[in-house]
């Protein structure tokens, strides 16, 4: 039986055509469609700018739509052969807003977490943001914080002051 998931509405119409052209692009660079991947259709669907949640399989790290931020619901499964190839996987990108990893044990959690470079980054489940949690990426996905004591300090000025040692 086939899956079947919400459709999920973006902000544009450009928004959706650009995540619609990654879909294409990943097709075109040899990426298997699993599901979704299109508009939906119905009219309570005729007002907005849908996208099917799509997920593609066969994919390599190469390949635009595992390298680049689509702000869409794509998902890409990458294969995999162990944990130090997993790592380097996720770390192959110039961007690092977030991601997640799993596993039975939070020990083993945390430590892989610790070697992945981006912003927020979920284990096992837990939801990396909040009001108290500082939000933004590494590399390309940004420079700065909002949220937590790192947003708010960004709004402060700090000043400098010095005078002569024998003034003391």
């Amino acid at each position: 039986m086939p899956v079947k998931a919400a459709p999920f509405p973006l902000i544009s119409s450009k928004q959706r055509e650009r995540v619609l052209g990654y879909i294409e692009k990943g097709q075109a660079e040899g990426a298997t469609l699993a599901v979704g991947g299109g508009r939906p259709s119905g009219n309570e669907f005729a007002k907005g700018w849908w996208v099917e949640p799509t997920l593609f399989t066969d994919v390599d790290n190469s390949m635009t739509i595992a390298q680049e931020e689509i702000f869409g619901p794509v998902l890409v499964v990458i294969p995999f052969e162990d944990e130090e190839d997993a790592v380097r996987i996720a770390n192959d990108s110039i961007y690092g807003l977030s991601g997640g990893v799993f596993s039975g044990s939070v020990e083993h959690s945390l430590a892989v977490a610790r070697r992945i470079r981006t912003g927020g980054l979920s284990v096992n489940g837990g939801a990396p943001y909040g009001a108290d949690l500082p939000f933004g990426g590494f590399k390309a996905s940004g420079i700065g914080r909002q949220n937590g004591k790192p947003g708010f300090e960004q709004y402060l000025e700090i000043k400098s002051v010095s005078w002569p040692a024998e003034a003391q």
